[in-house]
């Protein structure tokens, strides 16, 4: 057989042309939309940092009144340590402990301040 011999029939569309294809993928909405999440997920970090920066500006403030309280008192926590612990400060003063003061075994060095927490200012000594 020759080439050309056999006739093909092609297939055309019908005159008019083909109806329009329907390719859009039409879902329906579920949920909020990506802007929205966005939107929340920012607002919830911008007021969990609020919600830091304030708690922490509050614990700073405390710890500044503390720190106040405690060096308002300080002076008197050492005179009462002073005191209890027969530092040599103390013990010239007249009428503390006259029966102590007459004892011959009684020695200043004996009595050092032992103190377990560190103090700001306070002195000192050997």
């Amino acid at each position: 057989m020759a080439a050309g011999a056999w006739k093909v029939k092609q297939d055309m569309p019908p005159a008019g042309g083909y109806g329009p294809i329907d390719y859009k993928r039409r879902l329906p909405y579920r949920g909020i939309p990506g802007y929205g999440l966005l939107a929340i997920g920012l607002g919830a970090f911008v007021f969990g940092t609020y919600v830091i920066f304030r708690w922490n500006w509050e614990r700073r403030h405390l710890a500044f009144e503390d720190m106040e309280a405690r060096m308002a008192l300080m002076p008197l926590l050492m005179a009462e340590d002073d005191r209890r612990s027969g530092s040599p400060s103390t013990i010239p003063h007249a009428g503390w402990c006259p029966e102590l003061m007459s004892c011959t075994s009684f020695s200043h060095q004996k009595f050092k301040r032992i103190s377990s927490s560190v103090t700001p200012g306070a002195h000192k000594q050997t």
